[in-house]
């Protein structure tokens, strides 16, 4: 790599001109606090408003930053605003050519040299694919989470970029929403713990090093409950919900040290969540002291004018950065309006400093200062574009991340030999749809397909019939996927090819692109003509191992009825036919537990397992109507949070505690004894509940509170111990603060939220 001689600031009372090597020459040194703060301070001094507010203004890549400089347009304007140091950070410009070529423009055309931020949407995985979020959740591995997201992290930092808009931490209740795949499910205990570990893995401990980058949390607040599943809708709940529910998983990312937030399409308790000042003032900046930046969402700024809460753009501006909105992606708000905002006495210009210093002071803690160009190699980029060691990352967290949802008469595993097998489903050939939504970066048709896979296992007869397409035509990021709702057209030669199996592998679910941003569901179950393939093959041959490839719950309610084994194989990234392909043949043993309940309708939903009571619960007589029921379905989910089983059998005993009551500081120890009874080594995931029986307002039927993942030998068992304190039983009270209540509660163990074993205690003052 060359040399570039460029000037840009370093101190607070001094512009020098310095020489930047390659970035391995660059030793980074984190700043100590004060220092700082000191650095910081010093460059703010020295901007102009313009120049603040430059730095609050987010564009899209908009040319080829190699070519030459646009003449006219939105681009040119972009273009000057640049030259100007009006902007402070770009998005969607990949690859360290044009990184490269785009800060080095910035850093020597504008007045104050101060570099950009480079932002893409790295959700799970650049290149290199790892499973889609709410599969990784399903693994309950925190290790193998935290590791996914550094491969991540390394990768997208190899091609110049420094910040993802991930992890999205949004508890959601309700599958027909599309962005379920990008989250971590329905329990905020489990997506708390999750939160964390993404966090961490992007951002690893400091920012030192080349293959970590910011970590974006999001969207704040409360999306996740958009009204009947459908994105961009209202979100209307209760103070007890928002904060007992939905934001300790954003705590918890504060808690990992995440640099950047994001703000939420939705509106909540009737005002757009980015002009939400308690939301980002009180809560974020305020009781959690969080000393980030936040940044809006694609255009939310400008949107707060369609929800009919701003008269026009301006307006919004001025309630957004009031609210506490630091950056505005992509709607050009800040940039036209707040200069002129702040010298008509209606944005207090101390908010424009607060918002520039909290961007500058990321920027100082990255090192971009000391060297713009620290994430631009070209040498490194090429080294580790798909390397084999994140390859081999991917596939331990795409088998980590199946569920296995049933298994009569031990159909699996599969044998290795003298069997004949017939594959059936477009989706076992497909090598897209299994990358999931939010892979913008990966290159279509490089996923390992379950055939592959399958035939990588060279001892049975493997015979392949697509049976029906899925979709019609290619689908596409950004486009309504068209789904073959009468096309059977190969659905004869699927029966013969069953009818001459011993096992079908049936291989059904959704299109990649059916779940993501803005691709809401009314129905959740098999899509097109694949529920009728199902009952056909069945016909044909019943003895069904139905494999699903999808990004969200489905209702299957026939298939559960029917077929003798099913395996929850979401989309599982770049090497999911060969992850599928080792769990069908017994060389890994399932473990996986599921993240959201699977409801038998979805007339069901909003379905959760930590529900309230009600005071005619689902416990009272049936032979009477006046209880919480429906009439024409069971209360209860198909297959409940924390479910799924394994090639091991598990059997719990003994649940001891260490004292039947405790205050204070004071710990009750809950122990129980888990054995593997199966002819397998195995591992599960041991899950303890809580329940308070009374408090100052309603509580849950039961809430996770702990869980270990144990390896155990056939016929080892172990002693799994969990603690349980003041904080463990602390809930947001009426009293507007966390606090645990003194009363009587109940807790469960076992192997998922049904769990049966059970003992009480008290929490005395």
């Amino acid at each position: 790599m060359k040399s570039h001689q460029f000037k840009f600031l370093t101190v607070a009372f001094i512009l020098v001109v310095l020489s930047c090597t390659t970035p391995k020459n660059i030793a980074f040194t984190k700043p100590n606090k004060s220092n700082l703060e000191t650095k910081v301070d010093s460059v703010l001094k020295l901007m102009t408003l313009e120049e603040k507010i430059g730095q609050m203004n987010q564009y899209n890549g908009f040319w080829d930053v190699t070519g030459p400089a646009p003449k006219d347009g939105a681009a040119a304007l972009k273009y000057d605003h640049i030259k100007k140091g009006y902007v402070g950070s770009m998005l969607n410009v990949i690859g360290v050519k044009n990184v490269k070529a785009l800060q080095k423009f910035a850093v020597e055309e504008s007045r104050l040299h101060i570099p950009l931020l480079f932002g893409f949407d790295v959700v799970h995985g650049y290149q290199t694919i790892s499973p889609i979020p709410l599969a990784e959740s399903a693994s309950w591995d925190l290790e193998a989470i935290k590791k996914s997201a550094q491969i991540a992290a390394e990768e997208t930092a190899a091609v110049g970029l420094n910040w993802t808009f991930a992890p999205m931490v949004d508890i959601t209740r309700d599958a027909r929403w599309g962005r379920v795949m990008e989250g971590a499910g329905e329990d905020t205990f489990l997506g708390s713990k999750i939160a964390y570990a993404r966090v961490k893995g992007f951002q690893g401990d400091d920012f030192s090093g080349t293959n970590t980058i910011l970590a974006c949390t999001k969207h704040f607040a409360g999306y996740g409950f958009a009204e009947s599943g459908r994105d961009y809708n209202t979100v209307d709940i209760g103070n007890s919900t928002l904060q007992n529910i939905i934001l300790p998983p954003f705590k918890a990312t504060v808690d990992a040290g995440v640099r950047t937030f994001m703000n939420s399409f939705n509106e909540i308790n009737g005002l757009p969540s980015t002009g939400s000042k308690f939301l980002q003032r009180e809560i974020l900046k305020g009781e959690w002291k969080f000393d980030g930046f936040v940044v809006s969402d694609w255009g939310s700024i400008g949107e707060m004018v369609t929800h009919g809460h701003a008269k026009d753009g301006k307006q919004a501006a001025e309630m957004a950065i009031n609210a506490g909105s630091d950056m505005d992606m992509e709607s050009y708000l800040y940039v036209e309006n707040l200069a002129a905002l702040v010298k008509e006495g209606k944005v207090n210009e101390a908010l424009i400093d607060d918002a520039a210093r909290r961007i500058l002071k990321v920027k100082f803690e990255m090192g971009l200062f000391d060297n713009p160009y620290k994430y631009c190699d070209e040498a490194r980029e090429k080294a580790t574009l798909g390397k084999q060691e994140f390859q081999e990352g991917v596939l331990d967290m795409a088998k980590k991340s199946i569920v296995l949802l049933k298994n009569e008469n031990d159909l699996l595993p599969l044998k290795k030999s003298n069997q004949k097998i017939a594959l059936i489903g477009a989706l076992a050939s497909d090598k897209s749809s299994s990358l999931g939504s939010w892979r913008a970066a990966s290159k279509d048709n490089t996923a390992v397909s379950v055939l592959e896979g399958m035939q990588k296992y060279t001892g049975n007869q493997l015979t392949y019939e697509k049976g029906a397409d899925v979709a019609i035509g290619t689908p596409v990021f950004g486009s309504e996927t068209i789904i073959n709702t009468t096309d059977k057209s190969g659905f004869d030669k699927a029966v013969v090819a069953a009818k001459n199996a011993d096992v079908v592998v049936l291989v059904l679910g959704e299109i990649g692109f059916q779940t993501g941003e803005g691709r809401s569901r009314v129905n959740i179950d098999l899509p097109g003509v694949q529920q009728e393939l199902l009952e056909t093959i069945y016909k044909a041959n019943p003895n069904i191992v139905l494999v699903l490839n999808n990004g969200r719950p489905l209702t299957i309610p026939w298939a559960d009825a029917h077929v003798p084994a099913i395996l929850e194989a979401w989309q599982l990234g770049t090497q999911s036919g060969n992850a599928i392909a080792q769990v069908l043949y017994g060389d890994y043993n399932p473990s996986g537990k599921l993240p959201m309940s699977f409801p038998r309708n979805v007339g069901q939903l909003p379905l959760y397992y930590n529900h309230k009571n009600t005071g005619r619960p689902s416990t009272n007589d049936a032979t009477s109507v006046f209880w919480s029921h429906y009439g024409d379905e069971k209360n209860s989910p198909l297959y409940p949070f924390g479910y799924g089983l394994s090639y091991s059998k598990f059997e719990y005993s003994i649940l001891n505690l260490s004292a039947n009551s405790f205050s204070g500081d004071e710990k009750i120890v809950v122990s129980v004894n888990i054995k593997n009874t199966g002819k397998v080594a195995g591992k599960e995931v041991v899950q303890m509940y809580l329940r308070d029986l009374f408090g100052s307002s309603t509580r849950p039927v039961r809430e996770l509170k702990g869980f270990e993942m144990v390896a155990l030998n056939p016929n080892e068992t172990k002693t799994v111990s969990f603690e349980i304190d003041s904080k463990l039983i602390s809930f947001y009270t009426p009293n507007n603060k966390w606090e645990a209540e003194p009363g009587d509660f109940k807790v469960f163990v076992g192997g998922n939220s049904d769990a049966t074993l059970q003992a009480d205690f008290k929490f005395v003052n």
